[in-house]
């Protein structure tokens, strides 16, 4: 039977449509979109121009990272040493301008860290076999301890000659009023999914993540690609240590203490399957703005703080229950 144009072009509308309505991350966005809307009824300081913009420059920090971290879930791994190596990030940068160099030898430096740390995971998780928990785990507290010897374990405040710049960098909105980490995020997260989507690397990525024995076979340079995902998470966690450096305009030791956790869960609620094979960039920002939506609200509706952690595990158990039942439909 012959099926005409005007089929073809139904089904094919049919079949975006369900890929949209099965998609976690749509679903995701729409509690995202309802919670506001809920929350500018429900409240008087939601909506204003001060708090949206506090939401949107601190959800930045959590989607930098969850975007590297993406990465990593996508090929079946995990980094656990996220938010310690934002921290020795942080600090390398701080004490090198303190020191008195220059802003682009502090970013290098901290740059640097990051590289270093990423390939030392890579390397044992990809060509010695150790698992990624314990690899990442051990590296969480490798690197908080030596952003405690970087520092003395003292808060850095002062950064030199270029300290304004610093703070300018992190702290300023140079483009339409939008704060510099909104910007870097949206830069960042444009890239990332250009990457997975368009690239051959990013092919590999979710061929690993699909079945890393079946990708050996294929001819997919497994080990190195490992180590790359490895490296761009560190990085990416560097990158937003330097940020909000910038933006806090001091370091303490305890930075990033349990940031691993909502990065991960940023990365999970944002579609993400921790067993790998699938995730993507707009699912981490859109997992991140869930978690800092409920942060935010919880004050604004006068709910205890220490709830956060309550909504928060809540969202995750709640998302890997949507990707079990599609699954199980998908089966049937």
């Amino acid at each position: 039977m012959a099926i005409t144009l005007d089929q073809t072009i139904e089904q094919k509308q049919q079949s975006w449509l369900s890929a949209i309505l099965g998609s976690q991350t749509f679903w995701v966005l729409v509690a995202v979109i309802l919670a506001c809307i809920f929350l500018s009824f429900a409240t008087d300081s939601f909506a204003t121009t001060r708090n949206l913009y506090n939401i949107t420059r601190n959800v930045t920090f959590v989607a930098i990272i969850a975007l590297g971290m993406t990465m990593v879930i996508i090929t079946g791994g995990i980094d656990l040493s996220v938010g310690s190596v934002l921290a020795l990030c942080s600090m390398v940068l701080g004490v090198t301008m303190h020191a008195g160099y220059g802003i682009e030898i502090g970013i290098a430096a901290a740059i640097g860290t990051a590289l270093v740390i990423g390939a030392f995971n890579g390397i044992l998780i990809a060509y010695l076999g150790f698992p990624s928990f314990v690899v990442t785990l051990g590296m969480l507290s490798i690197a908080r301890s030596l952003a405690m010897v970087a520092s003395g374990n003292t808060v850095v405040f002062e950064f030199g000659p270029d300290h304004d710049k610093l703070l300018a960098l992190g702290g300023g909105a140079w483009l339409f009023g939008i704060a510099n980490p909104v910007l870097y995020m949206i830069v960042l997260a444009l890239l990332t999914g250009f990457v997975l989507r368009w690239t051959k690397f990013g092919r590999h990525v979710f061929a690993i993540g699909g079945n890393e024995h079946a990708a050996t076979l294929t001819g997919v340079p497994v080990k190195p690609i490992k180590v790359a995902v490895y490296v761009i998470s560190a990085l990416s966690a560097g990158i937003a240590g330097i940020i909000q450096t910038g933006w806090l305009g001091a370091i303490t030791t305890n930075i990033g203490t349990g940031l691993e956790l909502q990065v991960i869960a940023a990365a999970v609620i944002g579609g993400a399957n921790l067993a790998g094979g699938v995730g993507t960039a707009f699912g981490a920002l859109v997992g991140a703005a869930l978690i800092e939506v409920i942060r935010n609200s919880l004050g604004l509706l006068g709910i205890n703080a220490f709830w956060q952690g309550t909504f928060i595990g809540g969202a995750i158990i709640f998302a890997v229950l949507f990707e079990r039942v599609r699954n199980f439909r998908q089966s049937e």
